[in-house]
């Protein structure tokens, strides 16, 4: 009878452990999820600065961003301030944010068919605030990309849609350039690419000339802290990667990224520089398979 006893015993408590390790595996396994970040979603790996210093960044909590802007109606031309909200999942501000490139968040500013393009920094208020000036040079829909890295956490990209009223830019199907070169502020500037297959590490090589004398130019002076920064977007500006470059202290005439494509699809891609204390912003187009 005793024996009989110690076994019932053993065995409730042999199911009580079991249940106790399945409770466990199920919360790790909620807070692995990412919620309802929007499709611009980016990997640490993207931002090309993942493990540096041999260490693994740990994963960023679940964020929100909320965009709003002082005017009851968006309009094209008329300047508007845009306020970008950060709290965590129970609508606490985030308040703690880890410089990344001189800036605390990054605004990435696209119209619907991609031909226009923004990359601002908006002013931190304070209490996960950030604000902004901005206009729209045409009407339809833009996208609002806020790129930022909560201290202790990761790269990380909320994005909202919104609509401006006024004569929108004609809708056009994106399609990759016949050849990768551009000229832009007097520069002569070169794309190659050591693939185009989804899913593979890629190198991005920038080769910038003066687009007069055809020049190497090799005094390209440092923008937000590196030589330059890349801007990738998919067609219907889904898939977000910003890149920074393989040598940041590089002077040109050459400039490498390293990145990867998600997957197949048409690209459009903004390289930044700066020269003679002007940025300027070269766009290319590319199809990956």
């Amino acid at each position: 009878m005793y024996m009989h006893k110690i076994g019932l015993i053993s065995a409730m408590l042999a199911v009580l452990f079991l249940s106790a390790c399945g409770s466990v595996r199920e919360a790790s396994s909620s807070k692995s999820q990412h919620g309802s970040h929007e499709a611009a979603s980016s990997p640490a790996s993207a931002d090309g600065h993942s493990g540096h210093g041999g260490e693994t960044p740990k994963a960023s909590p679940k964020v929100n961003a909320s965009f709003t802007f002082g005017s009851t109606s968006l309009k094209a031309n008329e300047s508007s301030e845009l306020t970008i909200q950060i709290a965590d999942a129970a609508g606490k501000p985030v308040t703690d944010f880890q410089v990344n490139h001189e800036k605390l968040l990054h605004l990435i500013i696209v119209n619907h068919n991609l031909s226009s393009f923004q990359h601002i920094h908006p002013t931190y208020q304070g209490n996960g605030k950030f604000t902004v000036s901005t206009s729209f040079d045409a009407g339809g829909d833009y996208k609002l990309i806020a790129d930022f890295i909560p201290s202790g956490g990761t790269s990380t990209t909320l994005s909202q849609w919104v609509k401006v009223s006024g004569k929108e830019a004609e809708h056009t199907v994106l399609k990759a350039d016949a050849k990768l070169q551009q000229v832009v502020s007097g520069k002569a500037v070169e794309l190659s690419l050591s693939s185009l297959k989804a899913n593979e590490d890629v190198t991005l090589s920038f080769m910038i000339r003066d687009a007069q004398t055809n020049k190497e130019i090799t005094n390209l002076q440092p923008y937000l802290g590196a030589v330059g920064h890349v801007v990738i977007l998919s067609a219907d500006a889904e898939q977000y990667i910003h890149v920074h470059p393989l040598e940041e202290k590089a002077t040109g005439p050459i400039a490498k990224f390293a990145t990867s494509f998600p997957e197949a699809g048409v690209y459009k891609l903004w390289g930044q520089f700066q020269h003679n204390g002007e940025v300027f912003t070269v766009p290319f187009v590319v199809n990956v398979k």
